[in-house]
């Protein structure tokens, strides 16, 4: 069953985030206290755990939130998902804005590593509906 495998949070942009064990999710906003929560099309921000886990085996040295994700999930290939999915984990629901994003100058993993996932596997999506996640929760892909 895929799962929510780390939820992060930071309250300042162009800093890695933090995992929490819970978040609350405002409609049309985000994630509370996140930086880049708000008004537009990229209110939370999604890498698979499979993709992570390939790169660090790379050697890259990572954790959660290094990227600048909100959710890390176990069991979805979220970089084929089409524009327009919507993902659902109990009264969460989620929907898919944009696939990758460019990576921004000065990135310290690329500038480490050579490489970053998140413009090829990262996705981002706009909250259609609000309530409260754990790390742990189940989420699902709803059928178009």
């Amino acid at each position: 069953m895929p799962t929510i495998n780390a939820l992060c949070l930071s309250e300042i942009k162009g800093v890695a985030k933090k995992p929490v064990a819970e978040v609350e999710v405002i409609a049309d906003f985000g994630f509370k206290n996140d930086a880049h929560a708000g008004k537009w099309h990229r209110q939370v921000s999604l890498l698979g755990r499979e993709n992570i886990d390939a790169f660090i085996k790379k050697g890259a040295p990572v954790v959660d939130g290094s990227f600048g994700e909100n959710m890390i999930i176990e069991g979805i290939d979220l970089w084929h998902l089409p524009i327009g999915t919507q993902l659902v984990s109990g009264d969460i629901r989620l929907e898919v804005t944009q696939i990758g994003k460019k990576c921004h100058k000065g990135c310290a993993i690329r500038d480490i590593v050579g490489d970053c996932i998140m413009p090829r596997e990262g996705i981002f999506t706009k909250v259609l509906s609000g309530g409260r996640l754990k790390v742990g929760d189940e989420i699902h892909v709803l059928p178009q």
